[in-house]
C-alpha cells in the first residue's frame, strides 16, 4: 500500500441537501455545549499530533463540533487509534481505539465510521464520546467511506468491490462490484460514485440499489473525490491534475492543473479545495469554473481535506500534524 494513497474521501454533509439535518445535529449539539464560540483565525493554524502518539495522519472527518483523525500505522506504544480534536482551538479531546490500520473517516450524524485497512473491518464510535458501538467486517483493504443518509459505503481496495452497510446496525445491506483498486468514494444525493486508481475511472453507482449506472474516464490515479451540489469532482494523482463531472450525466466538464500528488478534496459551498501530497501544498479552486485562487503550504505529505463550515483541515502524513486554514 502506498503511504500516499492514505487519504480519506471527503466528508461533505455541510454540503449535501439530503446530508444537511445530520450536520445541524452535530452543529447545534457544538453550540449547546459553548465549544464553537472561538472567532477564526487570520492565519492558517498548526495543530500537531505528536503530544498524542498519532503517527502518519491520514483520513480526516468533520462531526459538527469536532475533527475526527484516522492514524494509518498503529500507535506506538498501544493500539491504532483516532483522534478527536476541538474544531474551534484544535485542542485534544481524546484517542480512542479503532482497529489496524485506521484510513477512512466519516461521520453519519450521531457516529463515526472508520475503515481498518489492515483488518478488513468498520469501526463505529459514538461521536460524542468515542466509545466503540461496533466493528463489522466488509472487504480486503477497505479505504474511502460514505455515508447517503442511510448507509455507509466502504471501498474495498484488493476486492474490487464497495460495501454498504446499514449505519443503524452495521448489517451487510450489499457488496457491489466496481473498477480495480477502489479508493475514493462519495453520495451526490443519488448515487455513490467510486475512483477506480489501476482503471483510471470512476464508477457510479444508484445508491438505494446498487445498480452500476455507468463508468467514466478520468485521469491518471484517481484517488478522492468531492460533490459540489452539481459536480463530481476527482483527484488524478499522476497527472497532477483534478477532473470536473457534471455528475447528471458523467459528462467531463473540464481538467484542471493543481500541484503534484492530489489525494484530497473538500467543497466549502464555494470552492474545492486540493490536498497536493508530493507538493507539500493545497490548491483552491474556484467551483463555477476551475481557476486556481490560491496555493498555500502546508506540513509534509497532506493527504486529505476537510471542511469545517469555517476552516479548511488538512492531515499532513509526513510530519504528523494538521493544518487549519481559515476560508476568509
Amino acid at each position: 500500500m502506498k503511504n500516499w494513497k492514505t487519504q480519506l474521501t471527503v466528508t461533505l454533509l455541510s454540503t449535501l441537501c439530503l446530508l444537511s439535518s445530520a450536520f445541524a445535529q452535530g452543529k447545534q449539539a457544538c453550540e449547546d455545549s459553548g465549544a464553537m464560540n472561538a472567532a477564526n483565525a487570520s492565519l492558517s493554524r498548526w495543530y500537531s499530533q505528536t503530544h498524542s502518539t498519532q503517527k502518519y495522519p491520514g483520513g480526516v472527518a468533520f462531526d459538527g463540533c469536532s475533527i475526527w483523525v484516522a492514524g494509518a500505522l498503529f500507535d506506538s506504544p498501544g493500539p491504532p487509534t483516532v483522534t478527536k480534536l476541538l474544531a474551534s482551538t484544535g485542542a485534544l479531546l481524546g484517542k480512542y481505539p479503532v482497529g489496524k490500520v485506521p484510513l477512512g473517516v466519516a461521520f453519519d450524524g450521531g457516529n463515526i465510521w472508520v475503515s481498518n485497512g489492515d483488518a478488513d473491518t468498520v469501526t463505529k464510535l459514538l461521536a460524542s464520546t468515542g466509545a466503540v458501538v461496533g466493528t463489522y467486517s466488509v472487504g480486503k483493504l477497505p479505504y474511502g467511506v460514505a455515508f447517503d443518509g442511510t448507509n455507509i459505503w466502504v471501498a474495498n481496495v484488493y476486492s474490487n468491490t464497495v460495501t454498504k452497510l446499514l449505519a443503524s446496525t452495521g448489517a451487510l445491506v450489499g457488496t457491489y462490484s466496481v473498477g480495480s483498486h477502489p479508493y475514493g468514494v462519495a453520495f451526490d444525493g443519488t448515487n455513490i460514485w467510486v475512483t477506480n486508481d489501476n482503471d483510471n475511472t470512476v464508477t457510479k453507482l444508484l445508491a438505494s440499489t446498487g445498480a452500476t449506472v455507468s463508468t467514466y474516464p478520468v485521469g491518471s490515479g484517481p484517488t478522492a473525490l468531492a460533490f459540489d451540489g452539481i459536480n463530481i469532482w476527482v483527484a488524478n494523482y499522476f497527472d497532477g491534475t483534478v477532473t470536473k463531472l457534471l455528475a447528471s450525466t458523467g459528462a467531463t466538464v473540464g481538467t484542471y492543473p493543481v500541484g503534484s500528488g492530489p489525494t484530497g478534496l473538500a467543497f466549502d459551498g464555494n470552492n474545492i479545495w486540493v490536498a497536493n501530497n508530493a507538493g507539500f501544498t493545497v490548491t483552491k479552486l474556484l467551483a463555477s469554473t476551475g481557476a486556481t485562487l490560491s496555493t498555500y503550504t502546508v506540513g509534509s505529505a497532506p493527504q486529505a481535506v476537510t471542511f469545517d463550515g469555517a476552516n479548511i483541515w488538512v492531515t499532513n502524513y509526513g510530519d504528523n500534524t494538521v493544518t487549519r486554514i481559515p476560508i476568509n
